[in-house]
């Protein structure tokens, strides 16, 4: 009966801890804020019966121009989830080859062994920084392969695929398996700190690459349960929207006209939280620094994620499983490796959900839980 993998990250949605340092996203968004300037007048009368599948026009058109696309290439969808998920439905028949990669956000995985594709999987190694090498990706390729799913930057370790290695990605594509769609989630690609340049979006490779995404991380609304996939492929995108009509039949009238609210307000939106993340990510360099003995990690180019690792020489096999116990008696959580395809020692830690006192007092935990079980003097 079971069709679904489960995977302890679950446990993200349920009790909080004093200080969650597992959480890959900022600060909730409040409505009020969102409002304040507005008010809720512009939507009293907002109807709220069925939308269309497509999704509200005015939100595909402030998407299609930030994409550079026509708003008929964009299909709003019940957050990112949805469009990984019907993306992998819709190309990938029982038995299809599809390609990803590993650590990965389980859900994104879970999305293609769901619908029965046959998933081959390149590892991206702590040691490596998590960087894709095309020709280690061209040896997974085949003329059976209808997918290959990406995310730039990635979840768990925030590093992003460069534009020029995504570029080989989409060439090799087109020799080797050329009806095959890249499809890269680019819900992180605006999260960069501070003033750090945005990269541009996959979606102008080529006319088989996907983009979806969402207003979860960088917008800070994951619950508007808002995201989007955009396609140039007319008959792909008519899929996407059947599909979507025939699981959801449209999105919340409430998430899309709020989503469009957003969106209106999105530079100062995320360039509050670029300053914010730039905050993070730079305490977290101190911190990680300062503990080197102990910890090592791969910095990130985007996000509020980043990876870690217990060093094998001070932290043996138990000493992992003694640490997590730890953390948890100090009132912190961290995410565990293992939840996105990697070993425990590596954990994922999120530095931009907590106020900056509130990361002090997290990063001070993690130094308790640290020297509390490490094996050797360090």
């Amino acid at each position: 009966m079971a069709r679904f993998t489960k995977n302890d990250i679950m446990s993200l949605t349920s009790e909080t801890p004093t200080y969650d340092l597992a959480e890959s996203v900022g600060p909730d968004l409040l409505l009020g804020d969102l409002l304040a300037d507005a008010g809720l007048a512009d939507l009293s009368d907002l109807a709220l019966g069925y939308r269309t599948a497509q999704g509200e026009p005015h939100l595909r058109q402030i998407l299609a121009d930030l994409h550079g696309v026509d708003p008929d290439d964009v299909v709003i969808t019940v957050g990112g989830m949805q469009a990984l998920f019907l993306t992998a439905f819709i190309l990938c028949d029982k038995g299809d080859e599809a390609v990803t990669t590993s650590p990965l956000f389980p859900l994104a995985r879970n999305a293609l062994d769901v619908v029965g594709a046959a998933v081959r999987t390149l590892p991206l190694p702590f040691d490596e920084g998590y960087r894709l090498d095309p020709r280690a990706l061209r040896q997974l390729l085949s003329p059976r392969t209808k997918l290959v799913s990406l995310a730039s930057p990635q979840n768990p370790s925030g590093v992003a695929v460069p534009p020029d290695t995504l570029g080989d990605v989409v060439a090799l594509m087109a020799e080797i398996c050329p009806e095959a769609c890249l499809l890269v989630d680019e819900t992180y690609r605006e999260a960069v700190y501070g003033d750090d340049a945005v990269a541009a979006s996959a979606i102008g490779l080529g006319p088989k690459v996907l983009s979806c995404a969402s207003l979860s991380k960088c917008h800070g609304a994951p619950g508007l349960r808002l995201g989007w996939v955009i396609t140039r492929d007319p008959e792909l995108r008519e899929q996407l929207i059947v599909g979507k009509f025939s699981t959801v039949v449209s999105c919340s009238a409430i998430d899309e006209a709020l989503a469009v609210k957003v969106l209106e307000q999105r530079d100062r939106i995320i360039g509050e939280r670029r300053q914010r993340l730039a905050g993070g990510i730079a305490r977290t360099a101190d911190w990680v620094a300062a503990h080197e003995a102990f910890v090592e990690w791969v910095r990130p180019d985007a996000g509020a994620l980043c990876c870690l690792r217990l060093k094998p020489a001070v932290f043996d096999e138990i000493a992992v499983g003694q640490f997590y116990d730890a953390l948890s008696g100090e009132g912190v959580r961290v995410a565990n490796g293992t939840w996105f395809g990697e070993e425990a020692r590596v954990f994922r830690l999120g530095f931009g959900l907590l106020s900056m006192p509130d990361l002090e007092a997290g990063l001070k935990g993690l130094s308790a839980a640290l020297r509390q079980t490490a094996r050797a003097a360090a």
